[in-house]
């Protein structure tokens, strides 16, 4: 387990190590996860029906490592879709995935929650909108049960058609009234969608719950154009202290499906371990700048 004095955990997606939930590439995540120092490991429930729960959490617990889940929906489990039945198949994935999660010994559920992950061709209908904040309503009660809370991450226009800023994020929070669903920043996406990298986390402010921290491109931190520093100071002025999770996807390790839906055409790297290695590098030594230790 990392022995780094940095209040945050600092965190890695599991599909730098593994494009699946296997038992095998289960096993190398945790392995590679807490070797590169990380104190927290992100798994992604899209695979979720392959995932040995209880043996994954004991491994977990072995190695000191905390855990945090995602997920985003298919079309045909939309529950921002006005077609009821649609909305209940993804009813029915996030109750699985919140109590999967749980049973992990995570805290926190996040992800693209709210919708389908993909790119939309029409825009979100009132009655769509109301049916993902019904839906998201009802698992913040269960996941409250369960002393967890919620993230909604809010991703660029062509991921999803209902929370592309935070701004928008907010007001769904807002709608859906609940204490325990916080936001979910990520750079990758702010670079898109927001005008800058320190309003947002501002405006934000102590309703964030977890960021993603990833380049423009997905591949090295401090290989793409992405001005990290704004950002981590942001963070430093509303004294954000949760996770802090490094999210870089390649082709050469996603699963074909989930590359597809997350448009991964090329190899931006092919070694882990020392993508990660240095993405721990990285935001630590912005964490300490931005504290005033650097």
């Amino acid at each position: 387990m990392s022995t780094t004095t940095i209040p945050n955990p600092l965190g890695i997606h599991a599909l730098v190590w593994a494009g699946n939930t296997s038992d095998a590439e289960v096993d190398r995540a945790v392995t590679q996860t807490a070797a590169a120092g990380y104190d927290l490991l992100e798994f992604s429930l899209h695979d979720l029906d392959s995932l040995d729960v209880p043996r994954t959490r004991a491994l977990l617990e072995n190695a000191g490592l905390r855990v945090a889940c995602s997920r985003g929906l298919a079309f045909d489990a939309d529950v921002s879709s006005d077609d009821s039945a649609t909305v209940e198949r993804g009813a029915e994935l996030l109750r699985r995935s919140l109590a999967a999660t749980s049973d992990l010994g995570g805290p926190i559920f996040t992800g693209a929650l709210y919708s389908a992950l993909g790119k939309y061709g029409h825009s979100l209908s009132d009655r769509g909108r109301a049916n993902a904040v019904g839906v998201i309503r009802e698992l913040a009660a269960e996941a409250d049960g369960r002393g967890m809370t919620l993230g909604l991450e809010i991703c660029n226009r062509y991921e999803t058609n209902v929370v592309n800023t935070a701004r928008q994020a907010l007001r769904l929070a807002d709608d859906i009234g609940a204490d325990n669903v916080m936001i979910h920043l990520d750079t990758y996406h702010m670079n898109i969608e927001e005008d800058d990298f320190v309003r947002p986390v501002l405006e934000v402010g102590d309703r964030l719950g977890y960021v993603h921290i990833g380049e423009n491109h997905r591949g090295y931190l401090g290989s793409g154009h992405l001005d990290f520093g704004p950002f981590f100071h942001a963070l430093a002025d509303i004294g954000y202290s949760g996770p802090i999770t490094f999210e870089s996807f390649s082709s050469s390790v996603v699963a074909r499906g989930l590359s597809d839906d997350l448009a991964v055409w090329r190899d931006l790297w092919d070694d882990g371990e020392d993508l990660a290695a240095h993405a721990h590098r990285f935001m630590s030594n912005q964490l300490a700048v931005s504290a005033g230790r650097g």
